[in-house]
């Protein structure tokens, strides 16, 4: 992994199993980018769930839909994820969709990958598809039939959740923080082949914006960058 140094010492920590959710692509990277380079770097077991697909049928031009194919392909060969699950669920149309045949598609990743570890969405971020998908994957991971799960985590993403409604039961709150120092650069390299997704500055997805809230969230926690998330569920 250029550029990063993985540190190790004479005790081994156990390795754990991550699972990514991310209604569109691009949204991991947002997300929880650099958390996720920091799983794999420590050896971790990383799968990426995609819950959206984009199509020719959905209207979408053929060379966008090959780039988009492309662009997954670059982007979990660049993280190094152990495994892409794809459900080819039709983008911004997840409420089209019936609640139980969602949950049924996550629950079968969901039971193959067992993981220790979830990222999600946040539930209120202006996108239906992603309060959609976070509703899906809490039904499917519910205590009884995932005794494996340590901990669920939601990730925000710029231009979603930040435009949530400035009222308390919907705004993003964190409650953790991963230092990304190491790995913002990367994070950001990666970003980079989402090419159609990025635009200059003020727009809230871009390169500039994405640092400066890592920057942000570094500064809360102490550290140069950080990601922030909200604990949905912890068990210690």
């Amino acid at each position: 992994m250029t550029g990063e140094v993985c540190l190790s010492t004479s005790i081994k920590p156990e390795k754990k199993r991550v699972l990514v959710v991310a209604a569109h692509p691009d949204d991991e990277t947002l997300g929880c980018g650099g958390t996720i380079l920091k799983h794999i770097c420590a050896g971790d077991a990383v799968d990426w769930l995609i819950m959206t697909n984009v199509s020719q049928e959905q209207g979408f031009d053929r060379g966008f839909v090959a780039r988009r194919q492309r662009q997954i392909r670059q982007v979990a060969k660049a993280y190094g994820f152990r495994q892409v699950h794809m459900l080819d669920l039709p983008t911004t149309r997840l409420d089209c969709v019936a609640r139980g045949e969602l949950v049924k598609c996550v629950s079968g990743v969901v039971q193959k990958i067992r993981p220790d570890i979830l990222y999600v969405p946040f539930i209120n971020d202006v996108h239906s598809d992603h309060e959609i998908t976070l509703k899906a994957v809490l039904s499917a991971t519910k205590s009884f039939r995932l005794l494996s799960l340590r901990q669920v985590l939601a990730y925000e993403a710029l231009s979603e959740t930040e435009f949530a409604l400035p009222i308390r039961q919907k705004v993003f709150v964190p409650t953790a923080f991963s230092d990304i120092s190491r790995f913002m650069e990367k994070k950001l390299k990666i970003m980079r082949i989402y090419k159609e997704e990025l635009k200059k500055a003020p727009f809230p997805r871009s390169l500039k914006n994405m640092r400066a809230l890592a920057c942000f969230r570094g500064s809360t926690a102490g550290v140069d960058y950080a990601e922030a998330f909200m604990i949905l569920k912890e068990i210690v």
